[in-house]
């Protein structure tokens, strides 16, 4: 059996010749050589296993005698103390809240929700767009035109403002529907999936138009034709053969649409339409941090850590797709 690996000729063989690379090994040879993407994946890797551990570790100390509980209630994101608005010490790393919560542990349990509703997002506009786009981009003609229209005419519209319009009319009724089935989890869970469907459907546009170019150039290749040749149907060429092509396109667009959907989030957050309390975001950190600015004393520490977290993170997912682009750019091959 073949492992991916490409076959050694005896002519390379013989004359010492490296042997050829995979497309896949060009390209990771190259995102290798780009320094920011690589520093970015460290970051994210260390961002992910330190938001997924620590509240493993919260709940190991709660189990570990005096000490540990005592541990585990001052790092709890909502343990509620008098030391309201205590800078960062060496028991409170981050410093604490209004409510004397500790920021450092907000900051991670914030960190789970921003970058959840980033992925499932940039999951439903994936979903979207490359349906839409393959659609128009395969039937091409009128079926091109309509549904490219279409598109056209929601680029107009300002995004953000159909998601607050969403939100607002529809976060009422469906709370209201919910409440027949007396689960308050679900009451609760509403606005989070109203994020997640808003922010998700009105960020597949760009997949759309990336999607439907990559298709209207793959439609009418050999290995289509040939495929068709043979009788097989639409279904089959479209998601055997053309979408598999795309695919490489398609993760180095979706690592650009998570952020954009996490500052959609955090905005959203910062004008009282995102998550909301006791849930934290690191969009409803920062709103919270702002509320407490005023002329007598400036709480640093609650706008600027949260803050930091969520630009290195946009920056780091930011690098991280542009060096995909790269990678997976044929003219990058040196």
């Amino acid at each position: 059996m073949s492992d991916g690996t490409p076959a050694i000729t005896m002519d390379e063989a013989a004359s010492g010749a490296p042997p050829a690379l995979s497309p896949n090994q060009k390209a990771w040879r190259r995102f290798k050589r780009n320094l920011p993407a690589l520093i970015s994946s460290w970051f994210l890797v260390l961002l992910l296993l330190l938001v997924v551990a620590w509240p493993v570790v919260l709940k190991i100390a709660s189990r570990s005698g005096a000490k540990g509980l005592t541990f585990a209630s001052n790092y709890n994101p909502d343990t509620l103390s008098d030391n309201s608005f205590e800078p960062p010490t060496a028991r409170h790393w981050f410093g604490t809240d209004v409510h004397g919560r500790d920021l450092f542990s907000r900051i991670l349990f914030g960190a789970q929700v921003s970058l959840i509703v980033g992925a499932v997002g940039a999951g439903v506009s994936l979903v979207i767009g490359v349906l839409w786009g393959a659609a128009a981009g395969y039937l091409g003609g009128r079926w091109d035109g309509t549904l490219m229209r279409i598109v056209d005419v929601l680029y107009s519209l300002p995004s953000i403002i159909l998601v607050i319009v969403m939100i607002t009319t529809l976060e009422g009724r469906i709370k209201n529907w919910l409440d027949h089935f007396n689960s308050p989890e679900l009451t609760k869970a509403t606005r989070l999936v109203l994020l997640f469907v808003g922010l998700g459907a009105v960020s597949w546009l760009n997949m759309a138009r990336i999607v439907r170019g990559q298709v209207l150039t793959l439609r009418t290749r050999a290995f289509v034709e040939a495929s068709r040749t043979l009788g097989a149907g639409h279904g089959h060429i479209l998601f055997r053969h053309i979408l598999p092509n795309v695919f490489g396109v398609v993760i180095v667009y979706l690592t650009l649409t998570v952020p954009a959907i996490m500052l959609y989030e955090s905005f959203l957050s910062y004008l009282g339409l995102g998550i909301q309390p006791p849930m934290a975001s690191w969009g409803s950190l920062i709103a919270e941090g702002a509320g407490q600015i005023n002329t007598v004393r400036v709480y640093w520490w609650l706008l600027a850590f949260p803050g930091t977290f969520l630009i290195l993170t946009l920056l780091a997912l930011n690098f991280i797709g542009d060096g995909l682009r790269d990678a997976w750019d044929v003219r990058g091959d040196r």
